[in-house]
């Protein structure tokens, strides 16, 4: 039966672990490949029944491949039940001597008719997205593009079996024509692309049916993890009862050039409503007054220099650097200095842009955030290029630089040297506003401080922000503000128990 939703964390498979998969379940199955096709069917029209039990008419829209003989099983599913069924196949659809053939003649066989594409789509209560599945690794063209863009513009819900039709499975990037589906039943096992980047704006919900296809004694390898909210609970524990703040901590925070002084304070009440002990702001001296009028939980130090006091930065256990840093010499100042301090940096912002400007070597146990833009930058590569392929983004990141690396942006990424990646499952459009980024910061710095590995302190300060992003949802996505997710950061630092 396809599971409702995912528990979390869930393992998440490339391509070739998936095709793997799919061969250990036909030659369970005795070598027959449709019979796999067949549970598909099964499996899709169980979904069809229980997201639109009351529609009447479908359009089925069938490729050349194994995943329109899927379509082609759902379709004979579907009219067997009593309802209208309508498919529309590309040339090779469906193709004599392949399973997905013996596919296309059941359901010819009971009765069903197949249309080949003319451009034209007939009216339909739903549509099923059958053209391409996790094969798909170029852009659509042609006629199955014009099919895509036709599927696109009807004003009725769509399913896509396996993957969104046009969505390369393995990255989550759409270099082309894609389907907007409203909801994805994938097969066999979750797939890693489908989580993140465009992926995640085109799959809609998303569901799983396992076609029976059992593990096996061998086990194959996940490539990422994903974590939902209910993860935190791995990493934040309830404190002991004579708990002080000595033993939570202490974070410097250091940015907030001219005119940017809101990024640092962001980044320092993040850092103590994610439980720091305690909180440091170091920055410029016309900040001080409004940062301590905001937050006077936080010791605010004015510096005009390159140069901070020694003693400050010794005394910190994690040091936020670069929200509102700058490029300018006060900033690059302020950086070298901190790298020099030998203290595991949360790097984020400007600090990014002055460490692509002039590559260094990183404190162990640092992470580093970037957005794909910055990614871009230290990988001397196009923001396209980043979001074409996400994953390996987050690897190169993570290996070039020996720390532990988040790729922000829909399904942030984690990655580790040596570490099997992360994926964030949570998060929403409303976090893309100047400002999160720097919460993001010192909710890493905190959790670091506070004892996390590097590693674990970037995944679930990442997960904390995205949930945190989600709760401060709840009155609308648009208009939601980085200092919204405080009150939030504050109730996800202390999951309730299993």
């Amino acid at each position: 039966m396809p599971a409702p939703d995912f528990p979390h964390p869930v393992k998440l498979y490339s391509i070739a672990a998936l095709r793997a998969l799919e061969a250990r379940g036909i030659a369970a199955a005795g070598g027959d490949p449709r019979a796999l096709m067949v549970r598909a069917g099964q499996a899709g029209w169980r979904t069809v029944l229980e997201h639109w039990p009351r529609v009447r008419t479908l359009l089925v829209a069938c490729g050349p491949g194994n995943n329109g003989g899927d379509g082609f099983e759902l379709a004979r599913n579907a009219l067997q039940s009593g309802r209208a069924v309508t498919v529309i196949a590309l040339p090779g659809a469906g193709a004599p001597a392949t399973p997905a053939g013996a596919a296309r003649a059941a359901w010819e066989e009971a009765g069903g008719r197949t249309a080949l594409w003319n451009g034209e789509l007939p009216e339909a209560g739903l549509v099923v997205d059958a053209l391409f599945g996790i094969g798909l690794c170029r852009p659509l063209e042609g006629e199955a593009a014009q099919l895509v863009d036709a599927i696109n513009r009807l004003p009725v819900p769509v399913l896509s079996l396996d993957v969104p039709s046009g969505v390369d499975a393995a990255t989550g990037a759409a270099s082309g024509p894609a389907v907007v589906a409203d909801h994805t039943l994938e097969f066999i096992a979750p797939k890693a692309g489908l989580r993140t980047g465009a992926a995640r704006g085109l799959s809609g919900g998303l569901s799983l049916d396992g076609l029976q296809v059992e593990p096996g004694p061998v086990a194959i390898g996940a490539t990422a993890e994903c974590l939902g909210r209910d993860a935190l609970r791995r990493w934040l524990r309830p404190r002991e009862r004579d708990s002080h703040k000595g033993r939570h901590g202490r974070v410097l925070c250091i940015g907030g050039d001219h005119g940017y002084g809101g990024a640092v304070m962001l980044a320092a009440e993040a850092a103590l409503r994610s439980g720091a002990g305690r909180v440091d702001v170091l920055t410029r001296p016309l900040h001080v007054a409004p940062l301590l009028a905001r937050l006077p939980e936080a010791m605010v130090h004015g510096c005009d220099g390159a140069r901070p006091d020694p003693a400050l930065l010794a005394s910190a256990d994690v040091i936020a650097i670069g929200p509102g840093l700058g490029r300018e010499p006060w900033g690059a100042g302020l950086l070298e200095a901190a790298m020099a301090a030998g203290k595991p940096l949360v790097l984020d912002a400007d600090g990014l842009n002055l460490l692509a400007r002039a590559p260094a070597v990183l404190p162990r146990g640092s992470v580093i955030t970037p957005h794909p833009g910055e990614a871009a930058r230290l990988l001397g590569c196009s923001t396209g290029e980043v979001q074409g392929d996400r994953f390996g983004a987050v690897d190169a990141l993570a290996r070039h630089h020996g720390v532990a690396t988040v790729l922000k942006g829909a399904g942030s990424l984690v990655a580790a040297p040596g570490r099997l990646s992360r994926l964030v499952d949570a998060g929403n459009p409303g976090l893309a506003v100047g400002g999160t980024g720097d919460v993001l910061t010192g909710v890493v710095a905190a959790l670091l401080a506070q004892g996390l590995e590097a590693f674990d302190a970037a995944a679930a300060g990442a997960l904390m922000h995205a949930a945190a992003g989600d709760l401060a949802a709840a009155d609308g996505e648009r208009g939601l503000l980085p200092g919204d997710l405080m009150p939030a950061l504050r109730r996800l630092a202390n999951p309730e128990p299993a």
